[in-house]
């Protein structure tokens, strides 16, 4: 059994500043950023989310076998905890290249990041913390106070840049 790393972030208390460079650098580059509110919550936007989803998440360790569509959709999409404007989308020359999927769990008071990835050939550039930076303004402008995340202990690189944005250990991510 795996002892999953269980982080939250206090976002009242988070500084946007030290990581706007990141943001700024990335839309310099060519890179916008919008979210899937703003496209439109379709069928193929629905398509589009799922196949970025899967590609991203294929690096992350002991992950088995993804979602079909349809469970994807029945359990990240289909609930009441997901909102097409906590989905943020890294987009370069029409092309989805990264993601950032929030969901809002009114019901125990805190947002939950189910996923940050960014497709292999554009890692490494800060994309993934523009993403979050983003993810965590669309929490704070929900009026939530806690984003929480949970990662697979060999996820070295997503914990540590969670980490960097200040999320700490927890031992109940989800209250």
């Amino acid at each position: 059994m795996v002892d999953w790393v269980r982080l939250r972030l206090d976002v009242d208390g988070f500084d946007d500043g030290e990581f706007e460079p990141y943001l700024r650098r990335a839309q310099g580059s060519g890179i916008g950023f919008t979210t899937m509110a703003e496209l439109g919550d379709t069928a193929d936007h629905r398509r589009a989310l799922y196949d970025l989803n899967k590609m991203c998440s294929a690096d992350i360790p002991d992950r088995g076998e993804f979602y079909t569509y349809d469970a994807y959709v029945a359990q990240r999409i289909d609930v009441p905890a997901f909102d097409p404007g906590g989905v943020i989308l890294a987009i370069r020359d029409g092309v989805w290249i990264g993601m950032s999927a929030t969901s809002l769990h009114a019901d125990k008071g805190v947002a939950f990041s189910e996923m940050t990835g960014v497709l292999a050939p554009y890692r490494r550039q800060g994309l993934s913390l523009a993403l979050k930076l983003l993810a965590i303004r669309f929490v704070r402008s929900s009026g939530y106070r806690w984003l929480a995340t949970l990662h697979h202990p060999r996820n070295a690189s997503a914990i540590a840049m969670n980490r960097r944005l200040g999320f700490v250990d927890q031992t109940d991510v989800r209250s």
